[in-house]
């Protein structure tokens, strides 16, 4: 195209592109400013200091070197722009302000139970940023995932055997994120247990997810499964127990099972395996109400006018997150299904109270 014989109109929208284009080119540096400031420990100094923060005194309780310190309000200037810090007047002097977090910075504060820190930190652990640069390689070549192709096993192996460091890394992301949405879910939709005398949760890690519906439910005997190095010397107590085994050949009996974000990280075949054998669990009990309860997101329909477009975007990049460090993928509602009546259940009930997630009560 030659631009000198391009009308204004033309150009116009060229330079939109561009600037498009370049919007996206830099788009991971909201992600790395962000995780700067996580580890500057920012979010927890402002929350210290009781009151707005003055990027003078931010500086001087930040712990670096003094030839920085002029950065550090640029490094602030992203931050407020992407909505994780405001900006407020001090007293009446308009021209000073001070940094004030917002609820998406009270949600990394180090001490908060329901900080979303552990993930941020994972997510962007260089193990983890290493496989998409393998991306375009791994779309010619056979490996299973980008992960495969830029470290030469699966993540789960990784994380288990090779740095398990980044494997506790991974599992503080996960029992982090299953604080947040266990203390949504007991309080949203606690109908889902009503009736139930069992409970499993598969995939349970820790035991963070069952000991937060065991405690909330008294009356529910609730068990942590997982593999067997994952549960190895953890101790149940009251109606909370760990059992060690293998999802992919059996599952502990129960009037419920729960999976959270567990089917996200799987392929279909691998899923209707996994649904099948919780299908086991439960198919021999004649009590009502008995069924698989599942935490994961329902993908929105980019063809419909959704207003909340941001939150599309969000779902899409779990997509992408899935296909490259593990063989899943997030599901529309008709993916779903297709995986529910595959695996020999007739129907199924979703609850919208979770976020960007929603509940799915399955039904043999």
């Amino acid at each position: 195209m030659d631009v000198a014989n391009v009308n204004a109109e033309h150009v116009n929208e060229l330079l939109q592109a561009q600037a498009h284009v370049w919007n996206h080119i830099f788009n991971f540096m909201n992600s790395m400013s962000l995780k700067c400031a996580i580890d500057l420990g920012i979010p927890d100094i402002i929350q210290n200091h009781g009151k707005p923060m003055t990027v003078t005194d931010l500086v001087a309780a930040l712990p670096i070197n003094a030839t920085k310190a002029c950065s550090i309000y640029r490094l602030m200037r992203i931050l407020v722009h992407s909505g994780f810090f405001a900006q407020q007047k001090l007293g009446e002097n308009p021209q000073e302000e001070g940094y004030v977090l917002t609820n998406a910075s009270r949600l990394l504060l180090k001490g908060d139970p329901l900080s979303v820190r552990p993930l941020l930190k994972a997510i962007l652990d260089p193990v983890v940023i290493k496989p998409w640069h393998f991306l375009g390689t791994w779309f010619q070549n056979d490996d299973p995932t980008p992960f495969v192709t830029a470290h030469g096993r699966s993540f789960w192996d990784y994380g288990a055997h090779v740095d398990p460091n980044f494997g506790h890394s991974f599992k503080e992301a996960m029992a982090s994120d299953a604080r947040l949405v266990t203390n949504v879910l007991i309080h949203e939709c606690k109908e889902a247990f009503k009736g139930l005398n069992s409970l499993v949760d598969v995939g349970g890690g820790t035991g963070t997810v069952a000991k937060g519906i065991a405690d909330a439910f008294p009356q529910l005997e609730c068990t942590a499964f997982d593999l067997p190095h994952v549960v190895a010397g953890l101790q149940g107590s009251g109606n909370l127990k760990y059992v060690g085994g293998d999802m992919f050949e059996a599952v502990p009996a129960a009037d419920a099972v729960l999976l959270k974000w567990i089917l996200h990280d799987w392929n279909d075949e691998e899923c209707v395996k996994i649904l099948k054998r919780c299908k086991g669990a439960i198919s021999n009990r004649d009590k009502v109400g008995v069924k698989v309860i599942i935490i994961e997101m329902i993908l929105m329909d980019q063809k419909q006018k959704v207003n909340d477009q941001e939150s599309i975007e969000t779902q899409l990049f779990f997509d992408m997150e899935m296909m490259v460090v593990a063989t899943g993928r997030e599901r529309n509602q008709e993916e779903w299904a297709k995986l529910f009546f595959a695996a020999g259940f007739t129907d199924y009930k979703i609850t919208h109270k979770l976020g960007l997630r929603s509940l799915i009560e399955v039904y043999p």
